[in-house]
């Protein structure tokens, strides 16, 4: 990794991106530190600490969230969107002939995708106005729908600064900038677990513990993300005129983990609606049967979140991976599975291997949820890192890594051409 940005530093296009994206990276962390008026920070923070709100949701904004910035709902907004646009892809004939009608269909489900952002953001910030408000200054119309406004365009700024990437930049724009607000909180990660060994809250043994466990998850969600499953493939000879063409052996690569980050975040998002309705009636017998038997440290959360996460896993899978096409464009090509006859045979063959590596992802992605969960709760360090904020950081790494090397490959064709 470090000698492919070493060869693309030296490249001066790539450079030129590179320090682009950390200028606009830099924007994103100086909007950070711009407070909404009228709020008090000081509520929500003893908010998050007493365990009424997700911490998950404060790793990915950056910290954001807790001093309630201008970029305090992050750019959950978008990547909500971009699911639901996604999942209407598949359902609607007419927005799936529009996927594959070309750029212009694409520019069109993307102005889709921007126009869901930020009615998302806006129904947000209301709900989330409406519950903090024990921590507006004064609460008034007035008041409630500019923090609203100001949260909507903070989200709205986020995602132009994310599309400035993707144009002018490295890596995809919006991941970057949840990077960005993930790894941002690590210095602070180690200044609390220097405070809690300092206030004996901890020992250094169960501090040490907590970050070999983070960096054996590292390596771990690396493992898996470039774990594949490869499906032989044999391309039978078919004569065309005079030229013969096939007769060459491939494989069909299957990924381990094909669904990525998204059945955490149904997962979470299904588990966190009802916690969220409590928190607007704070005071009621429903939010305190609520905090008492469905915190998010509690075991009746994890078990269902779990079970959530390996359901949305296989629902995901079969949402974007179709065996059947898969089977129709080897039979149509002339491709079959050596041993499997073309058809609905080779279908099941695959149906039945990705079954295996979905579960396998599942449980992986509930390991991942549950890990810093139970470390936490064994060391006493209290420090709101999530696997899934692991696993996304991860993630966008090794993808920016990958595209990096593309287009160092890309740059050394055309050397080679010229």
């Amino acid at each position: 990794m470090f000698s492919t940005l070493a060869n693309a530093w030296h490249v001066k296009d790539i450079r030129s991106r590179i320090l682009f994206t950390i200028a606009m990276l830099f924007v994103f962390r100086a909007g950070s530190h711009i407070p909404v008026p009228g709020i008090n920070t000081t509520i929500i923070k003893q908010m998050i600490n007493s365990g009424q709100l997700l911490g998950f949701f404060d790793v990915i904004s950056g910290g954001s969230f807790s001093n309630f910035t201008i970029f305090a709902l992050s750019i959950t907004p978008y990547v909500t969107s971009s699911i639901i646009v996604q999942l209407l892809t598949i359902a609607i004939p007419s927005w799936e002939e529009m996927a594959k009608s070309g750029d212009d269909g694409r520019k069109r489900l993307a102005q889709y995708t921007r126009y869901g952002t930020v009615l998302l953001a806006f129904i947000q910030a209301i709900s989330m106005t409406y519950g903090l408000r024990n921590a507006v200054n004064e609460v008034n119309l007035f008041n409630m729908l500019l923090i609203a406004f100001t949260l909507t365009a903070g989200t709205a700024f986020l995602m132009w600064l994310g599309e400035q990437i993707n144009d002018k930049g490295i890596g995809n724009g919006i991941s970057m900038i949840i990077f960005a607000g993930i790894v941002s909180r690590i210095p602070s990660m180690f200044v609390t677990t220097y405070q809690y060994v300092k206030a004996g809250t901890t020992s250094i043994f169960g501090a040490a513990i907590f970050w070999l466990v983070i960096l054996f998850m590292i390596a771990a969600i690396v493992y898996v993300s470039e774990g594949q499953r490869r499906i032989p493939i044999q391309y039978a000879r078919r004569q065309v005129g005079r030229r013969m063409y096939g007769g060459q052996s491939t494989h069909l690569p299957l990924m381990v983990n094909p669904t990525g980050m998204i059945p955490i975040i149904f997962a979470v998002s299904i588990l966190q609606f009802p916690l969220q309705i409590a928190a607007f009636f704070p005071k009621g017998g429903y939010a305190h049967f609520m905090n008492t038997w469905f915190n998010t440290g509690g075991v009746l959360y994890n078990v269902l979140d779990v079970i959530l996460i390996i359901f949305f896993t296989f629902f995901y899978s079969a949402v974007v991976f179709n065996p059947e096409d898969v089977a129709d464009n080897l039979k149509k090509y002339g491709g079959f599975i050596p041993g499997i006859r073309p058809g609905k045979p080779t279908s099941d063959y695959i149906t039945k291997i990705m079954n295996r590596l979905v579960m396998i992802g599942g449980i992986f992605l509930a390991l991942v949820t549950l890990v810093p969960t139970i470390i936490m709760k064994v060391t006493g360090l209290n420090l709101y890192f999530s696997g899934s904020a692991i696993l996304i950081a991860v993630g966008v790494a090794l993808d920016t890594v990958k595209q990096l090397e593309s287009q160092l490959v890309m740059r050394n064709y055309q050397g080679f051409l010229k």
